[in-house]
């Protein structure tokens, strides 16, 4: 999606509504810039048809040949068979070009972000299926699951039909496995921080687990599906540091891959990259190894970093320490964006930092924010992979209601719902789900957005309303409260507990040794401890590195290490 690579899509909606993905809200993606440009639209306008009977129709697939179709017509929210009878005719005369249904995949109203998402939806299709089909044929398995974005899991079946609902399953996995964690150690609310080679996701976690967003926003395409709210920043390990025409040290956007990869790898790589920025400071030990025979090398990032300072008027060094800032302001950012811009207190939070190179830089960026303490948990490089093994199955059902807080229709349609998806996720899984969830999204009268708040009879408005003031500061005195949607979701149980995950045992008689690392303005001594010569209830005062096989943590001058019981790295100040 982000890369432009899907498949060439052909658009059947209402006539007069083609160019709407072009149209969208007519938003600006930034105000004051004339110049500004929105990304181009997945659909070439002379695949764009409006139906108005099977023939034309028919006659426009067979002439255009694409190779996925999106069908959204414009009253399908109300009446969604007239978009599966549209589909039906299409899959009958051609069989073998896969559909994307919007009245399936986002079913609620508001016409232009339903066709939008069953655009994306398509887009995508054709290759994710075929992933799957051919990962189900080598699994041989019956009950094989796949990550969602909303932070579910989906059977093969049900995935291959809604592939956009699965663009950032990969952060949301690292959520889920984070959540668990928050709730072993009752914490009230942690950020995660998860950075890994080509960008860093963050995500508030709160009380209550993660308030999952009925849409998310990709490379600034609208995909309106249940999506854990994850905020993305491009400055990962593999992000490049390069000097732009003011003059300027920039990191990011563009990241060096696993291959090349950073320069250190030796891969053919010679763009200076946040990581090799890291070896030069010496947070990364000279002759760190990888699987399969992989051995980093100070001496190629340090040549990295020598010609990007030259052309910066720097050592390779400064080069380092400003790559470093960058990368941290860029963290910075995205930590407020889904903090204090959603109108919660960073400092009333912990820092969950994973990922291969999160703890490299998790307790500089903590402290700027006036945070609370960093945590960084055991196979802190594969905590995305374990979250996939705490994910639930799930099965949800939408349907759009447009009526007030006190109306009867509401009960209706959430019987509905909840019918719906319990039913559904029998025929799945086979068996009855283990908790059925229900929801209402709302809004004042006249509003454009909704907010989505846990349905309680009788208590439409008054839980609206807490949500609005919390979120927004205020509240509208005497403002019709109206119900724009009704959300069922059926849940299993999950494979895998955070107290079921074994905690990494000690090694007795692990050997450390020092290295010279940059820290606080100068070069300082510091020891190299492995994380498995530590203990529960073990303690370290920083300066000190902490590696394993997947991730290293850098320890301040002024930070002291706690090993929690379950392997977890505690670091306060």
């Amino acid at each position: 999606l982000l890369e432009g690579s899907g498949a060439r899509v052909l658009l059947v909606t209402s006539p007069g509504f083609e160019d709407i993905i072009e149209i969208g809200r007519q938003a600006r993606p930034s105000l004051y810039d004339s110049e500004a440009q929105r990304p181009t639209p997945l659909v070439e306008r002379e695949l764009r048809i409006g139906h108005q009977d099977a023939k034309s129709t028919l006659d426009a697939i067979e002439a255009l040949a694409p190779e996925a179709i999106a069908v959204g017509l414009l009253d399908a929210y109300r009446d969604p068979s007239i978009d599966f009878k549209a589909a039906e005719v299409i899959e009958g005369a051609f069989p073998y070009i896969l559909v994307s249904v919007a009245a399936e995949v986002s079913p609620g109203f508001r016409e232009y972000e339903r066709i939008a998402t069953a655009v994306v939806d398509a887009y995508l299709a054709p290759k994710v299926s075929g992933y799957l089909d051919r990962l189900n044929d080598e699994l041989a398995s019956s009950d094989a699951a796949v990550m969602t974005s909303s932070g579910g899991l989906a059977s093969f079946e049900l995935a291959s039909g809604r592939v956009g609902s699965l663009t950032v399953s990969g952060p949301a996995a690292g959520v889920v496995a984070a959540d668990a964690l928050r709730r072993h150690h009752g914490l009230d609310s942690v950020i995660t921080f998860d950075m890994g080679g080509t960008s860093t996701d963050v995500t508030r976690i709160g009380p209550a687990g993660v308030a999952v967003s009925a849409s998310q926003s990709i490379g600034g395409r609208v995909n309106r599906v249940p999506s854990m709210p994850i905020h993305t920043v491009g400055a990962g390990g593999g992000s490049i540091a390069w000097r732009d025409e003011g003059g300027a040290l920039r990191v990011g956007p563009r990241s060096a891959g696993a291959a090349p990869g950073p320069a250190a790898y030796g891969r053919g790589g010679e763009e200076p990259t946040v990581t090799d920025a890291n070896m030069v400071l010496g947070y990364i030990p000279d002759g760190t190894r990888f699987s399969g025979g992989l051995t980093l090398s100070s001496e190629r990032a340090n040549a990295a970093l020598e010609r990007l300072g030259g052309s910066l008027a720097m050592s390779g060094l400064e080069a380092a320490v400003g790559i470093t800032e960058v990368a941290d302001a860029h963290i910075d950012a995205a930590i407020r964006r889904v903090s204090i811009e959603d109108g919660f207190d960073p400092r009333d939070s912990s820092l969950l930092a994973f990922g291969g190179a999160g703890g490299l830089h998790a307790t500089r960026v903590a402290k700027g924010l006036g945070m609370r303490s960093v945590l960084v948990p055991p196979h802190a490089g594969a905590f995305s992979a374990l979250g996939l093994l705490m994910a639930v199955p799930q099965v949800e059902r939408l349907q759009t209601v447009l009526t007030g807080s006190e109306s009867e229709e509401i009960v209706a349609a959430t019987g509905r719902v909840a019918a719906e998806a319990t039913e559904q996720y029998i025929d799945v899984y086979g068996e009855t789900p283990h908790r059925v969830d229900l929801f209402v999204e709302a809004r004042y009268a006249n509003q454009s957005h909704e907010l989505s708040v846990p349905h309680r009879s009788g208590h439409v408005a008054e839980d609206f309303i807490a949500e609005h003031r919390r979120r927004f500061g205020f509240e509208l005195e005497g403002g019709a409260v109206e119900v724009v949607n009704v959300r069922s979701v059926a849940s299993g149980l999950a494979p895998l507990s955070w107290s079921e995950v074994e905690a990494p045992q000690k090694e007795v008689g692990a050997d450390h040794h020092p290295v010279e690392i940059w820290l606080d303005g100068s070069i300082t001594q510091c020891p190299v401890w492995e994380r498995a010569s530590l203990g529960p209830g073990d303690t370290l005062e920083g300066p000190a590195l902490v590696v394993d096989d997947t991730a290293t943590t850098l320890v301040g001058s002024d930070d002291t290490l706690v090993l929690l019981d379950d392997g977890t790295i505690e670091l306060t100040w």
